[in-house]
């Protein structure tokens, strides 16, 4: 095989590699919607999830809900059984269980209702997710620090914003149960949360036009070289 044949080869199969690459990289942690709500406010955290534990199919997710969070309203999944776990007189986990293993390279959702803690503006909230599969266990749980390299396996965070004045109304007009409140709230934001796709697919999204950008450069440059050698 001549030189310039090589070069084009190996020019095409890097390109691929990083057009694929790419994407599967950014969609492989745990990510939660919206990556931001507003303190006291009633939300609906969507969690998804698009991989096994190195392959195999996932059999579990228990996500951790932090203090402060006091009561919660799971979303019944199909072809998954949701259960909580108390925590004293709060949620401390939700858990889900799959009726039949999800296959590695196919996507979630777990949508969780629930209200922020009034007094938590500013902070980040972090949703520890621990994955069981059929061989294995991932835990979502490592901590993420601005300015270093983030962990292999980070935990989902949310950044708790300011509070409006309509967020800090409903709160303080509150008069019914909890679950109420959260079945409202499921209502209000079906629509917003429906609308946004979740970070990790529009981050694979953007790696993955660079991906074949860099590889369509590649290519560009490899065909230049053969017929210059031909030249």
């Amino acid at each position: 095989m001549k030189r310039s044949s090589i070069t084009l080869a190996a020019a095409v199969a890097a390109g691929a590699f990083l057009a694929l690459s790419a994407p599967l990289a950014a969609s492989a942690h745990v990510s939660v919607e919206p990556a931001s709500t507003a303190a006291g406010s009633y939300t609906v955290l969507t969690f998804s999830n698009a991989h096994g534990c190195d392959g195999s199919p996932t059999t579990g997710i228990t996500i951790d809900i932090p203090e402060g969070i006091d009561s919660v309203s799971p979303t019944i999944n199909p072809g998954w059984t949701a259960a909580k776990v108390m925590d004293g007189d709060r949620v401390g986990q939700v858990t889900y269980t799959a009726e039949t293993p999800l296959e590695d390279g196919y996507r979630t959702t777990f949508a969780l209702s629930l209200q922020l803690p009034a007094d938590a503006e500013g902070e980040t909230l972090a949703f520890p997710v621990l994955q069981s599969c059929e061989i294995g266990e991932t835990s979502w749980s490592e901590a993420t620090v601005e300015g270093e390299e983030e962990p292999a396996h980070p935990a989902p965070v949310i950044t708790v914003t300011e509070a409006s004045a309509d967020e800090h109304g409903h709160s303080d007009a509150t008069a019914a149960s909890t679950d109420d409140h959260a079945d409202t709230a499921t209502t209000e934001t079906t629509a917003a949360g429906s609308a946004s796709s979740t970070s990790g697919d529009v981050l694979a999204r953007v790696l993955g036009i660079g991906g074949l950008a860099v590889g369509a450069v590649g290519i560009v440059l490899a065909v230049t070289a053969r017929r210059k050698t031909q030249a």
